[in-house]
């Protein structure tokens, strides 16, 4: 049987995504699966590793055209650190990005280790990074610490499930702040600060390269081909930028995903100390993150806390379309895991205010998804700060498929905006899955190659005016109970 087709594997905050493209790009399946997280105490956020893998296997024993893939890739979200002892067992569950346990220790290391840690890693410390999630578990959990032989990541432990091979490319290597950007090589003066030895951390390669193959254990268990080429992958990040056509200086991602990013294509690095800042899977590239913590999972969550059983999110759209922009005075804030950019806070917490007796569910349900969209908007404010410059914007993510979610994205930004076809993580790996064995010339090629687009939009300039009005009450809203989470966290 022709071996003709690329696969990408993604494992997002809430599940894992696989498909299967051509070598034209052309969408030939795909499939998916939800894992839980669980979240101890409040602010916390694990998983467990193994929940991955088995959502994985289920949804690669059920592709249809296993038998004709060439080659597959991985990717995943970032910061999560996978703690392996001498028998190569998980020591406890990952502490995920969204977790903020870690906040005084962020705030140790900006007081007594700010220069060292952003002028090595280009990055600020926060509860997001590997760096003082590892110095938490020193703190507080010093014997498991100790146990540590082998720390990998999330797509990092599943390829070594996969192929034996223990590995991880540079990109994921700059989420976790133990990281030497200048010098290209892990850092032994940011791993001393949460004592964690460096020969524990993986090998680096590059998101195009043979990371190994498809074990016969991987096979029985996949129900993929032995031998199978495994790619070497990179952040769920940086392959949706790819994935959505930004290969170029001066374009914009924004982001509606379980959390919410706008990242703007540079030419080089822009280190700052409310952004992070990473390499493009196109070499030479960079690009700047701002990002919400919380953007398409709270609509998720409000679904599972308020809704009947069985509700889609069609129907949420459909209620939200009932209630006119600005919602009939409900403001939502999305800070359901605290917040990153710009606020960089974990005290803050989610709030729906401006409720009377005059409101709908639909009130509701549309402040919810103006509300995402303000948080975009003040992500974008740091951008503005740092002056760089953006001439184009698309829009990805499984809340760009609602297209009243869309629109208000557009009209809260006032500017057009492109919405790629095929632009998610797993799309993206898949490009690199093919970039990998040379079935694309290069990255750029094979973006050029696939890239289709689904539509554009155009803002409306009344809304857009109503709605830059209204901005400047979320600020304030934002601003007014800031001291009152601040307070009401410490006081507990």
């Amino acid at each position: 049987m022709k071996k003709d087709l690329l696969l990408g594997i993604d494992f997002g905050t809430g599940g894992c995504k696989v498909t299967l493209i051509d070598g034209a790009g052309t969408v030939v399946e795909t499939a998916s699966a939800e894992y839980p997280t669980s979240h101890p105490k409040p602010a916390w956020a694990e998983q467990d590793p193994a929940d991955w893998h088995r959502a994985m296997c289920s949804v690669l024993k059920g592709l249809k055209h296993r038998d004709r893939i060439a080659a597959l890739a991985l990717d995943s979200y970032t910061h999560g650190a996978v703690l392996l002892d001498d028998k190569l067992q998980v020591i406890r569950p990952t502490i995920i990005w969204t977790d903020q346990r870690s906040a005084k220790e962020s705030q140790f290391l900006k007081e007594k280790h700010f220069d060292l840690i952003f002028q090595t890693a280009f990055q600020a410390p926060t509860p997001t990074w590997t760096l003082p999630q590892m110095l938490w578990l020193k703190n507080k959990e010093p014997q498991a610490l100790k146990r540590i032989r082998h720390i990998l990541f999330v797509k990092d432990y599943i390829r070594f499930l996969l192929t034996g091979e223990m590995a991880c490319d540079s990109i994921e290597a700059q989420g976790t702040l133990f990281w030497d950007m200048k010098n290209s090589r892990w850092s032994e003066a940011l791993c001393a600060l949460a004592d964690v030895p460096v020969k524990s951390l993986p090998r680096i390669a590059r998101p195009t390269d043979i990371a190994g193959k498809i074990s016969l254990e991987a096979a029985r268990d996949t129900g993929l081909p032995e031998g199978l080429p495994v790619i070497m992958g990179a952040s769920d990040s940086a392959v949706e930028d790819y994935a959505a056509g930004a290969i170029e200086p001066g374009q914009c991602v924004l982001k509606l995903a379980t959390a919410g990013n706008v990242n703007v294509m540079t030419a080089e690095a822009h280190p700052h100390p409310e952004t992070l800042t990473y390499s493009h899977v196109v070499p030479g590239m960079w690009y700047s993150v701002t990002a919400t913590n919380s953007a398409a999972v709270c609509q998720r969550w409000y679904r599972d806390m308020f809704c009947a059983p069985g509700t889609h999110y069609n129907e949420l759209d459909d209620l939200a379309a009932q209630s006119q922009p600005g919602s009939n005075g409900v403001f939502f804030h999305p800070y359901l895991q605290g917040e990153r950019s710009p606020y960089w806070d974990p005290n803050l917490r989610g709030s729906f205010t401006g409720v009377s007796m005059a409101n709908s569910r639909g009130d509701f349900s549309r402040a919810l998804l103006e509300g995402v969209a303000y948080s975009l908007r003040d992500c974008y404010r740091t951008i503005e700060k740092m002056g760089l410059k953006v001439h184009e914007f698309i829009l990805i993510g499984g809340g760009a498929k609602s297209a009243l979610w869309s629109s208000i994205v557009c009209d809260v930004f006032n500017t057009p905006v492109k919405c790629p076809s095929s632009c998610d993580a797993s799309f993206g790996s898949a490009l690199l899955a093919g970039v990998g064995i040379r079935a694309f010339k290069n990255e750029v090629a094979a973006v050029r190659k696939c890239l289709k687009l689904d539509r554009q939009l155009k803002p409306a300039a009344d809304r857009a005016a109503f709605y830059a009005s209204q901005f400047k009450h979320y600020r304030q809203i934002h601003d007014a109970l800031s001291d009152c989470y601040q307070n009401l966290n410490h006081s507990h």
